[in-house]
């Protein structure tokens, strides 16, 4: 019996919040909800009502009877966009294209980063940064006229400075699509490894500097250096960073396939991809639910894709996964 009354006295009493503890709470931080209330209109406006546009790619869009009112089709869209000849060949350049992007991006920003890095004149070191990364931010569309100033047929500085010198027949460019592989991934380099190079720089710069001295005095070299303390050290970021780009994996640059190539007709044998033909479906033929029905598609391979890499990265190394 005085056990039981001991426990009794003792047993822990449950407490429950007053019905206003949550909204009190909520109000406290009122300020910071406002901050982030720009933010937020922006993710709806931008990321989550577009998502209403799904059930385009299951429709036969009738303008007059509206998104809701149109006929269901199922996957008839899927159907005539793999049905036809040109569907794997974009699908294959789009993924060719955008591993390749992936690949020699992040291997040459890594190195640049790596050289930044060893950079000492802080003067230097900020004007390097800043020239790498000027390319990202300019328009697609000036950097599309600056490629054709360089490979204009007549005046271009390709075939005017460097081929006629040399006594080399000129090259009509934009009518020669084997060229354009190449072409587009110097173009594509240019641009975006300068940005994930300042990304790479940016944590590089974060490690102890402690380990690097430890490493000379035992001899190291800087080859060492790189490949067993700043790679394993920023392999993390490295990690995150390609994850994000093989979600975008079957999206293409639409800028750069259309604005760089001038959309020359003659090039889509090596330059069409995804992108552009979602555009010439939409534009051109004004099919809605191809367009939509291609646009989901890039979505939901994108999803799988991460999560699939994601669990591979997971069963190597937990701490180096994105989730």
């Amino acid at each position: 019996m005085a056990t039981s009354k001991l426990s009794a006295t003792t047993a822990p009493i449950a407490r429950t919040k007053p019905p206003g503890a949550t909204l009190q709470k909520l109000w406290k931080y009122r300020a910071l909800f406002v901050l982030a209330l720009p933010a937020f209109l922006l993710l709806l406006v931008n990321n989550y009502l577009p998502m209403f546009g799904i059930f385009l790619a299951f429709k036969n869009l009738n303008y007059s009877k509206g998104i809701l009112g149109s006929d269901w089709v199922g996957f008839d869209n899927f159907k005539f966009m793999f049905a036809s000849n040109d569907a794997w060949m974009i699908i294959k350049h789009t993924l060719l294209y955008n591993f390749t992007f992936l690949a020699i991006n992040t291997v040459l920003a890594v190195l640049l980063a790596v050289l930044l890095n060893d950079v000492k004149n802080r003067v230097m070191s900020k004007f390097f940064q800043s020239t790498m990364l000027l390319p990202h931010f300019i328009s697609m569309v000036i950097v599309g006229y600056v490629v054709y100033g360089f490979l204009n047929p007549e005046l271009g500085f390709v075939n005017k400075s460097i081929l006629e010198p040399m006594g080399r027949e000129t090259v009509a460019w934009y009518a020669s699509p084997q060229y354009w592989p190449y072409i587009l991934t110097i173009v594509n380099t240019w641009k975006s490894v300068g940005y994930l190079a300042v990304v790479y720089l940016a944590a590089i710069v974060g490690i102890d500097q402690e380990y690097y001295e430890a490493a000379r005095i035992d001899g190291a070299g800087k080859w060492k250096q790189m490949t067993k303390i700043t790679i394993p050290l920023i392999m993390p970021v490295i990690v995150t960073l390609t994850l994000l780009a093989i979600g975008r994996i079957f999206n293409a640059d639409f800028g750069l396939f259309y604005q760089a190539t001038m959309a020359s007709g003659m090039l889509k044998s090596t330059t069409e991809v995804i992108d552009t033909y979602v555009y010439n479906a939409l534009l051109v033929t004004g099919d809605t639910g191809l367009a939509s029905a291609a646009g989901l598609l890039q979505s939901v391979v994108g999803f799988v894709l991460v999560i699939s890499v994601n669990r591979i990265v997971k069963r190597f190394s937990k701490d180096n996964a994105l989730f």
